[in-house]
């Protein structure tokens, strides 16, 4: 079974919408920005707050729950947009294997683990590398084109 955090009552009805609403105000909570994908089976833009990685010159997004929608939904549709404010960064994402995914998951750790590294099993960003390649496979990461 994929692994798949869902978001308690306090992310979902207070945290996630102040980040989106400060966000789409232009003002970045810690490199947050707002997701749009298309959804794979209705085509309708899908839109979730996200913390976009920049890790040796490249940008990256990681799914800290796991197996969510929006994952899903990249997967079939292969890319979106991000939003900041009135700015739109359209990007192509490509699945990074879970065999290259140990630096950035650290990288990510490092940068958001005060806000999301509650949903990476005990696994911090100083933690040995083969504690983040076991947990490698519940966090898709995407590499942003």
């Amino acid at each position: 079974m994929a692994y798949y955090l869902k978001p308690d009552w306090f992310n979902k009805n207070v945290f996630n919408p102040a980040v989106a609403l400060l966000t789409r105000a232009g003002i970045s909570v810690w490199g947050s920005r707002i997701l749009r994908v298309r959804g794979r089976k209705s085509g309708e833009w899908r839109t979730n707050p996200v913390n976009l990685l920049t890790f040796e010159g490249k940008q990256y997004l990681v799914s800290p729950r796991g197996q969510t929608q929006w994952v899903r939904n990249m997967r079939v549709t292969g890319g979106g947009e991000l939003m900041l404010g009135g700015k739109v960064q359209p990007f192509t994402a490509v699945e990074i294997p879970d065999a290259e995914k140990t630096p950035i998951v650290r990288a990510y750790l490092k940068r958001f683990s005060f806000e999301v590294g509650m949903f990476f099993q005990g696994v911090k960003a100083d933690s040995p590398d083969e504690d983040l390649s076991r947990i490698a496979p519940d966090h898709p990461v995407f590499r942003l084109t």
